[in-house]
């Protein structure tokens, strides 16, 4: 029975995250809730959860990591197109990043490195059965893959291919990651397949996602009520659980009163959170791993998961922290030098190359240079880039550490060697014009750890009359994790299933059905 009395009624959003802040417009702009009547509770300081930026010229910008976008998000740019820029309120957020990205194409031109040369990425380099294997991946049912990860289904060479060098990293893939997690995202991104090597079809914001989307949607969401209750933490919450109905009736708030959920009230919880535990290092020193005990939403899904069956098992997604980490980093450059580097030897300018991938890295190092500034307060003779590293557990090619163990000095002399240009930029870290910031990000692969079915909960799980999941945890039939139109899902999905909006939930782009794109993609594996 969906609500339609909603006069009184008040919604709590756990998590300021994509998801959340997307309930909130929904809830505004096709459930008529009171705005006024929505509370966002946050447990940080700052809203954005995974779609984050910060910083400044003086103390070095961060960006833990980036969403990649594309054409096809339905739910994302519906979103988006009611949500005014900042820059120019009289168009929308998707019409400002359309705009950008006719002007900023993706079109790589060193997508792999190996001893500091690109390497060519005209063929995929599968052999015949491994093709054979990737057809069949996308033709088996879901369910008979079970829990199985990707090395059980593909053999030892294929991770040494130049096609599985492109997918991992793109897309953050470890071998012991979900089968039925890549085979989701084999058939949700056939279209792009074929453009793959030079990131074709990759779309951006243009400003970091915090500054492009965040901030927008958290302003549209305050000028009309919505409370941002900061520094909030949702520390369990009490169930009137009966045979054919659940209902969440208290939320337990760290150090503060309980917050009594009333008859007509809602709670939307976003279980799990890949940014959860993340920690900064310095010039000088490394990033320091935490973990479970430093977390909000997983210790509360946790607590909650031990009601009821229904709320899903945590358990595969946070209890393998050395599995799930890797370690990503930020430089912030008052020069120029590397940059214009970087365009003179990969042909691309800035904002339109994309990942580029060290293959011979211990590390497995990769960087993004975005289009500059890629913060509106960034100065024109500020440059900045971002890196990850899959592998920060392996000693360096050139630092005999770790990568976990390495400062933000440390990661940048790593990646100079690798690029061969460490006497290039020797004068410009010895006039003091650099500054490189290393996150550790123990939760970052979680949503690609195996799992089984139920494990992760149904959005509104069966009987629930007031309570729903979110985001990257919560079960969407088909789409991908690891993605914004995952999040925006979820929420249209919350709303639109508790609420008699009389609207359904954007249907999902499946290039499968398109024979154009399936020729594309099976000569592309071909090559």
């Amino acid at each position: 029975m969906k609500t339609k009395n909603l006069k009184n009624s008040k919604v709590y959003i756990i998590g300021s995250g994509i998801a959340g802040l997307a309930s909130a417009v929904y809830l505004i702009k096709d459930a008529n809730i009171c705005s006024e009547n929505i509370h966002i509770l946050e447990k940080d300081l700052i809203a954005g959860g995974a779609t984050d930026g910060a910083g400044n010229a003086e103390q070095g910008y961060v960006v833990r990591g980036g969403r990649m976008h594309e054409m096809h998000y339905e739910c994302y740019w519906e979103l988006l197109s009611h949500i005014p820029s900042l820059e120019n309120p009289n168009i929308s957020v998707r019409d400002e990043s359309y705009e950008f990205n006719e002007r900023f194409v993706s079109n790589a031109q060193a997508r792999l490195l190996k001893d500091g040369k690109k390497l060519d990425v005209t063929s995929y380099g599968l052999s015949f059965e491994q093709q054979m294997d990737f057809i069949k991946l996308t033709y088996v049912s879901e369910k008979s893959l079970g829990n199985k990860k990707i090395e059980d289904w593909f053999d030892e060479s294929f991770f040494d291919s130049k096609f599985w060098y492109i997918w991992c990293t793109m897309f953050a893939f470890q071998k012991w990651s979900s089968l039925v997690v890549m085979r989701r995202y084999m058939k949700r991104f056939m279209h792009l397949v074929d453009g793959l090597p030079k990131l074709g079809g990759v779309m951006r914001t243009k400003y970091n996602q915090y500054d492009s989307v965040v901030r927008p949607i958290q302003k549209y969401l305050e000028e009309r009520g919505v409370n941002f209750d900061m520094a909030t933490e949702v520390i369990d919450i009490d169930f009137d659980l009966s045979d054919d109905k659940k209902t969440a009736t208290v939320l337990h708030i760290k150090n503060k009163s309980e917050i009594i959920i009333k008859e007509n009230d809602f709670v939307f919880f976003t279980n799990g959170s890949i940014t959860e535990s993340t920690n900064n290092g310095t010039w000088d020193t490394s990033a320091k791993l935490k973990g479970l005990e430093e977390s909000g939403s997983w210790k509360l899904w946790k607590k909650i998961a031990k009601k009821d069956a229904s709320f899903g098992n945590p358990n595969p997604f946070c209890d393998n922290i050395d599995l799930q980490k890797w370690y990503s980093f930020t430089a912030t450059m008052k020069d120029s030098t590397f940059l214009d580097y970087m365009e003179n030897f990969s042909g691309n300018v800035d904002g339109t190359g994309g990942l580029v991938t060290l293959t011979d890295s211990n590390w497995l190092m990769s960087i993004v240079i975005a289009r500059q500034p890629h913060f509106p307060n960034q100065a024109k003779d500020v440059k900045i880039f971002w890196g990850y590293g899959l592998f920060p557990d392996r000693i360096g090619n050139y630092i005999n550490k770790t990568m976990a163990e390495c400062s933000g000095a440390e990661l940048l002399e790593e990646l100079y060697y690798h690029l061969k240009i460490q006497e290039l930029m020797q004068p410009v870290t010895k006039a003091g014009k650099v500054n490189c910031i290393p996150v550790s990000m123990p939760f970052i692969d979680s949503l690609f750890m195996p799992y089984n079915i139920g494990d992760r909960p149904d959005v509104i799980p069966t009987g629930s009359t007031n309570f729903a999941f979110l985001g990257q945890f919560a079960q969407a039939p088909k789409d991908c994790v690891f993605t914004v139109e995952y999040s925006v899902r979820t929420a249209q999905m919350a709303v639109y299933g508790l609420f008699d909006t009389n609207k359904e939930v954007h249907p999902m782009y499946e290039a499968t059905h398109n024979p154009k794109y399936l020729l594309a993609a099976l000569k592309a594996i071909n090559r």
